[in-house]
């Protein structure tokens, strides 16, 4: 590949995005620490903003897909920061509710959590970089499909 071809690559937006998101990650582990990962967190922020939510809600609030919802439950049930009850209306359905663990948990990660949002978007560009990003996550002719 010629050098120039090589450098476009590396600048695309797809590129870079991936690694913004792994920086992203980095601040967040270094910020917020073991506790929970950031896909953890942002489902317990969720199921916290919208309690009973089922996972195919979880997934269309947070955007992750729907077999790593699946597997995010299943571990924060495990680990006790989750309860899963069958839903009335549908019998294979789950709703979730976050325990009392995870209350705690999440009201001591919310300010650590905010530190590293704004380690990662600082000064007058923040508003501006979260507005392109919401734009971009929640274009709908960008979704994947299920």
């Amino acid at each position: 590949m010629p050098e120039g071809d090589s450098r476009r690559a590396a600048a695309s937006a797809v590129h870079l995005l991936h690694r913004a998101s792994r920086v992203a990650d980095g601040v967040f582990w270094r910020v917020v620490g073991p506790a929970l990962t950031p896909r953890q967190f942002v489902v317990l922020a969720t199921v916290a903003e919208n309690e009973g939510l089922n996972q195919m809600a979880i997934m269309e609030a947070t955007g992750i897909d729907r077999s790593s919802v699946a597997e995010l439950v299943e571990r924060l049930v495990k680990r006790k920061l989750l309860q899963r009850r069958r839903t009335k209306r549908d019998a294979r359905s789950y709703s979730v509710r976050l325990t009392t663990n995870a209350q705690k948990l999440l009201r001591e990660m919310l300010l650590a959590a905010r530190k590293a949002d704004d380690a990662v978007l600082t000064g007058a560009d923040q508003g501006e970089a979260l507005a392109l990003l919401s734009r971009l996550a929640l274009e709908p002719s960008l979704r994947p499909s299920e």
